[in-house]
């Protein structure tokens, strides 16, 4: 039975951040069914239908009329520098009103500084959630009440979900895409921007600070080699060796360069392949956990159950393509 796609608003509330405002349309367009029908109809609005302001000169006319902002399945704001949730925790009449009103269900999920409005509407409170890491200290003083987590890219906390700055707003689409119909299906609207499905570790990586001088002797070269042996028992010490550099400084460069530990990153790549192959083959589970080099069906099981909340036999029901 056909079903109509999935409605995302966009709202631009001025001043807004181009970047941003534009992540959700070209993200979510290259998620398609077989067939090629998009699975999001995502439309840009505003409140009064008018053109958006943004942050760099120039303005953007929504294609949408206000009246696709009254019942949207998702609602994205994304980064603003607008007045009042940047500056002393206020926020517009007409704007608060708009978003108390959302109907029960609706999925809010916020770009970069778009946080601060969903927080001056009491919408974060005693929530996690992030927001871009150089308006952490404001963010944090204006909005004690919510639980930030200013390292992360994104936080998911189910209806409501939050990115950190500006390009992690891609990292959250492509999330949302996965956990709604599956990687394959974001990995495909990955590569049709053309920008990778997951970035590893969180937004530390990015804040300004002197980059590592590793010339020719990164880690990238060792990453590669450990994902064509994700099957294998790696340890910390065969991958320093592998890399030609001792476990300490084998570690630090890893961080450096991916904002996480080399041990969590695999985890996260064998995670990764296990359900590729829980949506791409017919695989028994003990198969599917030792080719992705979590060795037992109770391992795979443990560890979608802590990163997804689902089993391997759910996450297939879920996500198997079938032909």
């Amino acid at each position: 039975m056909a079903t109509s796609p999935h409605r995302i608003a966009v709202l631009g509330i001025p001043d807004v951040v181009g970047f941003d405002l534009a992540i959700p349309s070209q993200i979510f367009a290259g998620a398609r069914d077989e067939d090629g029908k998009p699975f999001y109809d995502v439309q840009v609005c505003s409140l009064d239908g008018g053109p958006i302001r943004t942050t760099k000169g120039f303005s953007i006319l929504p294609g949408a009329s206000p009246d696709f902002l009254t019942a949207p399945d998702t609602l994205i704001i994304p980064g603003t520098y607008v007045a009042g949730p940047r500056t002393d925790g206020g926020i517009d009449a007409e704007l608060a009103d708009y978003l108390a009103g959302l109907p029960r269900g609706t999925r809010i999920m916020s770009i970069c500084t778009g946080a601060f409005v969903l927080a001056a509407a009491g919408l974060l409170d005693e929530r996690p959630a992030t927001t871009h890491w150089a308006h952490v200290q404001r963010f944090q003083r204006l909005y004690p009440q919510v639980r930030l987590h200013p390292d992360v890219l994104f936080v998911d906390d189910g209806d409501v979900l939050t990115s950190a700055g500006v390009a992690a707003g891609i990292d959250l689409c492509l999330h949302v895409i996965r956990r709604d119909h599956g990687s394959e299906v974001a990995n495909h609207a990955a590569r049709s921007s053309v920008v990778p499905p997951w970035r590893d570790g969180g937004q530390s990586q990015f804040i300004e600070r002197p980059l590592p001088e590793t010339g020719g002797n990164g880690t990238a070269p060792t990453r590669a080699w450990m994902l064509e042996r994700l099957a294998e028992p790696l340890t910390l010490d065969d991958v320093a060796v592998q890399a030609g550099m001792t476990v300490r400084t084998f570690t630090r460069r890893f961080r450096e360069e991916t904002g996480t530990s080399p041990l969590d990153w695999l985890l996260q790549q064998r995670i990764e392949r296990a359900r590729h192959l829980l949506e791409a083959t017919d695989l028994p589970i003990d198969a599917v956990a030792e080719q992705s080099g979590l060795h037992t069906a109770t391992s795979l099981r443990k560890h979608l159950r802590l990163r997804l909340g689902t089993s391997p036999a759910a996450y297939r029901r879920t996500f198997r393509r079938t032909t």
